[in-house]
């Protein structure tokens, strides 16, 4: 297998205990160092790991024992970590959106030069989505000529102490939930070529219903009812509908219509999940059982996949999601539908791959 691939953690809040419980003992990598605004914090992670040590950003980047940064800080601090690791030629592997704004993702990926740039979800890359990509490849929908994807809820105020960004630029149901929807339609039926959206901000203030701050009031500043259509290269056409302006939805979060059948998937935040098929004259769904992806994945899934050869988190692909959101926002406030500037290459399908096979490779 030759020596692990090197590891630096720059940010280690919350989802980077997932990442960690994915990567932590995986013979193929070995998380060298870790960084943090709260140095104790990062102190106590690199405590934990043998071979680690805290360090600054700075030092991290520099690290000769890094090889792949792995960028879990805010999405403000995404492509100013990016840039300093590139400047330093490591790879980077980061979590949604690759930066809050198109014009610094654009930065980000024109900096990589010889090295890989990443990006979540790698949720994509699970049993679920694959799944369903390998029964549209095969032609057993027919000819995907439509899409639909839903998440609603009633806003994330209802559980978060501190709701707040939100409710800001960046924020909203587009910017939070939509990377996955996005980039599982990007999977299923590749490239969109134009978008046309509308939205609406039915409240301006927020009532924050948990924590410390309960009943205090927030201002929102963005839309938080946003639906959109895209229009794929390949002719398929989605609507898409991202709200924090409802209770829940009891639609799929994605269907995909061919020309033959129907398929109902799970919900893209996750790896797995049933898949099911409907044909004309059919009087149920039938399930799919798993025929490709990476089962029992979590979180930095798409990271191992590049250290054992794919590139299927490739930063294109979220660039081009990235501007997807971008043009829907643009198109909901002007009434323009939107030609896109950016496009990706849809990846190789993930073979069935069991737990183990890659827990162990």
């Amino acid at each position: 297998m030759g020596e692990p691939h090197g590891i630096g953690i720059v940010g280690l809040g919350v989802i980077s205990g997932q990442y960690l419980a994915t990567l932590g003992t995986h013979p193929g990598v070995r998380i060298a160092a870790t960084a943090d605004l709260d140095t104790a914090r990062a102190a106590a992670v690199a405590a934990e790991i043998p071979g680690c040590r805290a360090s600054t950003v700075d030092e991290l980047v520099a690290d000769p024992n890094v090889q792949t940064v792995l960028n879990l800080t805010v999405p403000a601090a995404h492509a100013e970590v990016a840039l300093a690791a590139l400047r330093q030629g490591k790879n980077v592997f980061g979590e949604k959106p690759l930066a809050p704004a198109l014009s610094a993702a654009r930065g980000v990926i024109d900096a990589a030069g010889s090295a890989w740039v990443g990006c979540a979800p790698d949720t994509v890359l699970g049993t679920g989505i694959q799944t369903a990509r390998a029964v549209v490849d095969d032609g057993e929908i027919g000819r995907p000529v439509a899409a639909v994807a839903t998440w609603v809820s009633a806003g994330h105020e209802a559980w978060h102490p501190n709701p707040d960004f939100y409710y800001r630029p960046g924020g909203g149901p587009l910017f939070d939930m939509g990377p996955y929807y996005l980039t599982s339609l990007f999977h299923l039926l590749g490239p969109v070529a134009r978008v046309s959206g509308a939205s609406s901000r039915p409240r301006d203030v927020r009532l924050i219903a948990s924590g410390p701050r309960a009943g205090e009031e927030i201002p929102v500043e963005i839309d938080t009812h946003v639906t959109g259509i895209l229009e794929h290269v390949g002719g398929a056409v989605s609507t898409v509908t991202f709200s924090f302006d409802g209770a829940a939805s009891e639609a799929a979060p994605i269907e995909v219509h061919g020309e033959t059948g129907t398929l109902s998937l799970p919900d893209p935040n996750m790896f797995d999940g049933e898949v099911r098929l409907r044909r004309p004259g059919d009087d149920r769904w039938s399930p799919i059982a798993p025929r490709a992806g990476y089962a029992n994945a979590g979180r930095g899934i798409g990271l191992l996949d590049f250290v054992s050869g794919g590139r299927r988190t490739d930063g294109t692909i979220a660039l081009h999601v990235l501007e997807i959101m971008t043009a829907l926002a643009e198109s909901a406030q002007s009434g323009r539908r939107i030609d896109l500037t950016t496009t990706a290459e849809r990846p190789a399908l993930v073979p069935l791959t069991t737990e183990t096979q890659w827990r162990m490779r």
